[in-house]
């Protein structure tokens, strides 16, 4: 048996060591609990990340550049909610040309009628949740500047690009401001769209609207009365994965099937991109579990849309 200052010392010492193996044992100082092994997916471009911080937790050709299709329609939002002064209950005129528009197009809408006016916010409504076309170009021709439609919405389809370079997004670059390309030159990479994400995010009237599974809006016509919309959210992981909290879908003949997507659970917030990807939904609920180690994508059942709903 030792005793003394000798025996004080040595005893100390092993509560030491047995303390730092604890420690490092129970990963109270390694990252927040996260799945051993990452899942397999079907998309041709993954990315996850946490949005506290920014750090990566997955990526599957997180840098390789791709079309996006409908989640242009995040960079969408976040110009018009950077605008100065923005008055999110400022009414805008539908045009019959984006109701062409959408119809030369066979573009998702939201259905707005010529002559009616929705408020800002709630066509910001009508493009995230139905993914409606007619109320992208609506935002873009509110909020570009030029004499005639078409310098507005090169003007706003500018103000999309100068905010990627803002942002850092050096993949990144827009020419159109809801995802039908007219060029080509409309792509991301899954990196940099999670990141265009997590700065959309920031905003709080984004958050309310994205996480948001249906909304009924009450709209002026030309003739004085009030019309109503119903627009169902085209995000089918809403409602089905505990914890979701957004973002966007997206689907083109180019891009394929696409979700920039969200979920917090306890203090963690995690968001994520899957890129033509034919399980997206399933492959998002995957990561998602992946990055809260935890196990319920197996059990999920997803929301389904009602018949007539847009799908996107």
């Amino acid at each position: 048996m030792i005793t003394g200052f000798r025996g004080r010392r040595i005893r100390r010492a092993a509560a030491v060591v047995l303390t730092i193996g604890a420690v490092l044992a129970g990963g109270a100082l390694a990252a927040p609990a996260q799945a051993a092994t990452a899942p397999s997916n079907s998309a041709k471009g993954a990315y996850l990340l946490d949005n506290a911080s920014g750090t990566q937790i997955y990526s599957k050709y997180g840098n390789t550049r791709r079309p996006m299709a409908s989640t242009t329609k995040i960079m969408t939002a976040r110009v018009v909610l950077s605008q100065t002064n923005l008055d999110l209950d400022r009414k805008v005129t539908i045009r019959q040309a984006y109701r062409d528009y959408v119809a030369a197009k066979g573009a998702s809408t939201a259905d707005l009628k010529t002559g009616d006016r929705p408020t800002v916010r709630q066509l910001l409504y009508a493009m995230m949740l139905p993914s409606g076309c007619d109320a992208a170009y609506a935002l873009a021709d509110t909020f570009g500047t030029g004499d005639t439609r078409a310098a507005r919405v090169k003007s706003f389809i500018g103000k999309m690009n100068k905010k990627a370079a803002d942002l850092g997004l050096t993949n990144t670059k827009f020419d159109s401001f809801d995802g039908i390309s007219t060029t080509g030159n409309n792509y991301t990479t899954p990196k940099d769209l999670a990141n265009l994400a997590r700065s959309a995010m920031k905003y709080s009237t984004f958050r309310t609207i994205v996480k948001t599974q249906k909304t009924v809006r009450y709209v002026p016509t030309s003739t004085g009365g009030t019309r109503t919309y119903t627009w169902y959210n085209t995000n089918k992981l809403l409602g089905s994965y505990t914890g979701a909290i957004g973002v966007k879908t997206g689907t083109s003949s180019s891009a394929g099937p696409c979700l920039v997507f969200a979920a917090t659970r306890g203090d963690r917030t995690l968001i994520g991109v899957v890129l033509n990807d034919t399980n997206r939904f399933t492959d998002a609920a995957k990561l998602l579990d992946y990055g809260f180690g935890t196990n319920t994508a197996s059990t999920m059942q997803l929301r389904t849309l009602p018949s007539g709903a847009q799908q996107d």
